[in-house]
């Protein structure tokens, strides 16, 4: 079936490459974004009203869709902020300051640990998980922030996801919308996976050097939890780190590792993934703001727990608020037009971006070569919505198309497609998804975009090529 193209399509289209192009000069797109979702609103109903109130809904869609990654960020840094300040964190930390001495060891060892974590429970809980641990004896080994961020989202929401072997989330839509066993999408994606990933984070890993050597990343001395609009002198920090006794941050610093680590028996026990698994890490993290709110602070327990909350939810928005309005917009790509704007669609749409994938399958020459660059392609167009997973049954069901075409390569197609959507939109590209890395970290997620743009993209070329030897 060909895709009928409207103005919505190519209103879409312009305001993508103007985003790309306000990124890249380093500009806010929040203005453009706004822009952009008037004129799609104004376009489909012709009401200046309904239009306008569009803009609003839009921000409350983007909104909803991503309150459960701001509240486990503000939880995680209400944390975090309450380990730091009573000196648990230091304690803690500690044991790794023998083992991680180097930016190189604790760039390859957060993002090692990353990716198995994420395979067994997908990237959002091993963010929250490795962010409280490991990230301050990164920054005190002299990684930047953004380098830990890097390594925590390439290797988590890149090579774990793109793959995701052992909860098959992905494949199993692949696979379904493709036709075929999803044991021949995964058996099928195991190279590219590994090829994707080891060229990615390597060519990453090389950069990073470059640019610390040459002075041009900030190496951070504070950790995660600090970066607080509250501000205390040295002495009053000293006191703080003398509310609990020595005994007493020993014990809580051996508890919280314990307590995280009963959290993932219970998410294989209880096969707990994704929104789940991020909720039980979550629960935990209140659980432990309390315990120590209520052991450092004694009788003022009560409202330093508030205070910390306070201060993690303002970190938390504050750190999304520039990303509200893209996401608005992107989202406006895939289902959420319909719930925002309304049914105006053209008959037989599946979405914005799905219709300019099927578009372009339809526009280009079927052999090999093609098919592969054309579902990386497809995959990457998918991905721009930020989720990654909402193009990849589009993804499949091309592959499958171009797979009869060409006679071969169904599995192969697959795969490639999935991991080029997930690349894209499941957290490395698309500045909205790769919020949780950047904000445990706190870094611009839209400067981790960037810095993640080009070691993807050669990631994805040389994955296609690959992929055009194995069809």
């Amino acid at each position: 079936m060909v895709v009928e193209l409207t103005a919505l399509h190519w209103i879409y289209v312009a305001f993508i490459l103007i985003i790309i192009g306000f990124m890249v000069m380093r500009r806010d797109t929040s203005l453009v974004c706004i822009i952009g979702i008037f004129l799609l609103a104004f376009t489909s109903t012709q009401s200046l009203s309904a239009s306008i109130s569009s803009i609003f809904n839009s921000f409350i869609f983007a909104i909803t869709e991503l309150l459960g990654t701001i509240l486990i960020i503000s939880i995680i840094v209400s944390m975090s902020k309450a380990l730091t300040r009573t000196g648990v964190n230091d304690v803690m930390i500690s044991p790794f300051t023998k083992l991680i001495r180097t930016p190189a060891l604790a760039y390859w060892t957060i993002g090692i640990l990353m990716m198995v974590i994420s395979w067994f429970f997908w990237p959002s809980p091993a963010v929250a998980l490795l962010g409280a641990v490991l990230l301050p004896v990164a920054l005190r080994v002299g990684l930047p922030a953004l380098g830990a961020a890097m390594a925590m989202n390439l290797f988590g929401h890149g090579i774990a996801l793109s793959g995701d072997f052992i909860i098959q989330g992905a494949p199993k839509l692949t696979a379904d919308a493709a036709g075929i066993p999803v044991l021949d999408v995964v058996q099928a994606s195991i190279p590219l996976v590994f090829v994707m990933g080891i060229v990615t984070t390597i060519v990453a890993f090389i950069f990073l050097k470059r640019d610390m050597k040459n002075g041009m990343l900030k190496v951070e001395t504070t950790v995660v939890g600090d970066h607080s609009e509250k501000h205390f002198s040295k002495k009053e920090m000293d006191q703080l780190k003398n509310l609990l006794t020595p005994g007493a941050k020993k014990l809580i610093a051996f508890l919280i590792p314990i307590l995280f680590i009963l959290d993932v028996v219970a998410m294989s026990v209880l096969n707990l993934s994704g929104g789940d698994a991020t909720a039980l890490i979550g629960g935990t993290a209140i659980f432990i703001l309390l315990l120590i709110s209520l052991l450092a602070h004694k009788n003022n327990g009560l409202e330093e727990t508030t205070s910390y909350l306070i201060e993690g939810f303002q970190f938390g928005f504050r750190v999304f608020g520039p990303v509200i309005p893209i996401a608005a917009f992107f989202y406006l790509g895939d289902s959420g037009f319909i719930k925002i704007i309304g049914e105006f669609l053209p008959a037989h749409s599946s979405g914005i971006v799905n219709d300019l994938g099927v578009a372009l399958a339809h526009t280009v020459p079927l052999n090999g070569q093609i098919a592969a660059i054309t579902l990386t392609t497809v995959g990457t167009i998918t991905g721009l919505d930020g989720s990654g997973f909402s193009g990849i049954s589009l993804a499949g069901s091309l592959a499958n198309l171009f797979a009869t075409a060409i006679g071969a390569g169904a599995a192969t197609l697959t795969a490639l497609g999935q991991i080029a959507a997930i690349w894209v939109g499941g957290g490395t590209l698309v500045p909205w998804a790769l919020i949780p890395a950047a904000a445990i970290c706190g870094v611009d997620p839209f400067e981790l975009a960037r810095r993640n743009l080009v070691p993807v993209v050669i990631g994805l070329v040389v994955t296609t090529i690959v992929a055009m030897f194995l069809i």
